[in-house]
């Protein structure tokens, strides 16, 4: 009789409170699981889009230095005056210039466009002639390149004393020459949570001047 109890003891199962006890903890722990998992794959995310973010904003940077510093002294006859000039237009919030350097290494001159509204910074693109391009711009549509980003611009240029100053705007068709550099700040427009950083292009522009048409420069003064 001893020998049936104790297998009989031996063979009992868990209890009911013992199931519920084990149900709870194994709810418990998936629960801190699921959490842990959800924190991981929220971050996992956050730290990917920041990440997708920085690559956009270096490729944009990049293509805008690229552009500056192929640009072109672009000249072109004006239909009325039937004078020469050169195209580049040069402002504090607006630039405008010719470049060698095109999208997808497509042959000839691009006229390139860069400028800011509530969105960000935009950039327009249209072939370059033998002709103004200022009319194909402004059929083309502009691409969002900076979202969330003001540009401004200044220019560098030699004084009569041989001293190198930033002017605020530069224009080919008065001086009949490009810059000898551009500086591109991008400011965030709203920075929330210091997400955004400043970015900064100092291009140095080789080809300045048009070998067929002599500098105004030194004639305007600067």
């Amino acid at each position: 009789m001893n020998k049936l109890s104790g297998l009989i003891r031996r063979n009992r199962g868990f209890t009911l409170v013992e199931v519920i006890l084990a149900l709870a903890l194994t709810a418990t722990l998936l629960g801190l699981l699921s959490t842990g998992v959800y924190v991981v794959a929220r971050d996992w995310n956050r730290n990917a889009d920041r990440l997708d973010r920085h690559l956009d904003e270096a490729l944009s940077i990049l293509q805008i230095d690229r552009a500056l510093h192929g640009a072109f002294p672009h000249g072109y006859t004006d239909p009325e005056s039937l004078s020469r000039f050169v195209y580049f237009v040069g402002e504090d919030d607006y630039l405008s210039w010719v470049s060698t350097v095109t999208p997808q290494r497509q042959p000839g001159l691009m006229a390139w466009e860069l400028f800011s509204n509530d969105q960000g910074v935009q950039l327009t693109l249209a072939p370059a002639f033998s002709d103004n391009p200022s009319a194909r711009l402004e059929q083309a549509e502009p691409q969002l390149i900076l979202p969330n980003y003001r540009a401004s611009f200044s220019y560098l240029y030699d004084e009569l004393d041989e001293s190198r100053q930033w002017r605020d705007d530069w224009l080919g068709e008065e001086l009949q020459s490009l810059p000898l550099a551009v500086h591109v700040r991008f400011s965030p427009i709203d920075n929330q949570q210091d997400a955004l950083e400043e970015l900064e292009v100092v291009a140095r522009i080789a080809s300045y001047q048009h070998r067929n048409l002599r500098s105004s420069l030194f004639q305007a003064g600067f």
